[in-house]
């Protein structure tokens, strides 16, 4: 994201360009940069759909236009995608612009009804996509119970509450997520604490099977209370009225 004035212009080059036209020469360099495949295989990938609009999107974008787009346009799973999004770069100015636009996009009135439909229709799709089919094995990331179901849950509550609770839109982690949820009485102590410990034990073996060049798959019977109290949650949330 940028903040040239519209229709302006480059000064002092070779030639002269319209400022977006250079701040998306710049974005297309460092994504390049970015995909630089090494000894170890490519340095960072990107995804570069998680944008405005998708593939047809534009690749920068103004604040006042994406700030647009995240109040008027965005799908509910840009929104999710935006509780964990942060700045990683930028002038103190930029940084603070770019979380206005977070935290007031995340605090917006939503329907409840339709924000638990929304993301039980997406987690529904994940599971067709992607879920393991062998019954022997507990997939950490993907099958239901894992990871996946947590983070969900971490962003229904923050989309859910914001609006009620500005405490909820500040933090993209979610352990600190649950934080705020029990401090601000969403959920208890115990329901909090659980969540945090389910999330913090299914992650860390997750690093631990990276750093051993390992898929994120165990044994079914490891993770079987965590994985029963996710479930928990999941249907009080999102099932119970």
């Amino acid at each position: 994201m940028h903040n040239a004035p519209e229709n302006s212009e480059t000064v002092g080059g070779k030639k002269s360009i319209s400022s977006h036209q250079f701040y998306l020469k710049l974005a297309q360099k460092i994504n390049s940069i970015f995909n630089l495949n090494t000894s170890a295989g490519v340095l960072y990938e990107v995804d570069m759909r998680l944008r405005p609009s998708g593939e047809a999107g534009l690749l920068v974008s103004t604040f006042n236009a994406y700030d647009f787009y995240q109040k008027n346009e965005a799908w509910t799973w840009e929104s999710q995608a935006l509780v964990r999004a942060r700045c990683v770069y930028g002038s103190a100015i930029l940084r603070e612009r770019f979380e206005q636009i977070r935290q007031s996009t995340l605090s917006k009135i939503r329907s409840s009804g339709q924000l638990k439909q929304d993301i039980c229709e997406m987690r529904e799709k994940m599971y067709q996509h992607l879920a393991n089919t062998n019954q022997a094995q507990f997939h950490l990331k993907t099958d239901q119970g894992g990871i996946t179901d947590i983070e969900f849950i971490a962003q229904y509550l923050v989309l859910a509450y914001s609006h009620q609770y500005p405490d909820m839109a500040i933090w993209s982690d979610n352990v600190r997520i649950f934080d705020a949820a029990m401090a601000c009485h969403i959920l208890t102590a115990e329901q909090g604490n659980e969540m945090k410990r389910c999330y913090t034990s299914i992650r860390n073996r997750i690093h631990h099977l990276n750093l051993l060049r390992s898929e994120s798959i165990v044994n079914a019977d490891e993770f079987v209370e965590e994985r029963a109290f996710v479930q928990q949650m999941w249907l009080q949330i999102f099932t119970e009225k």
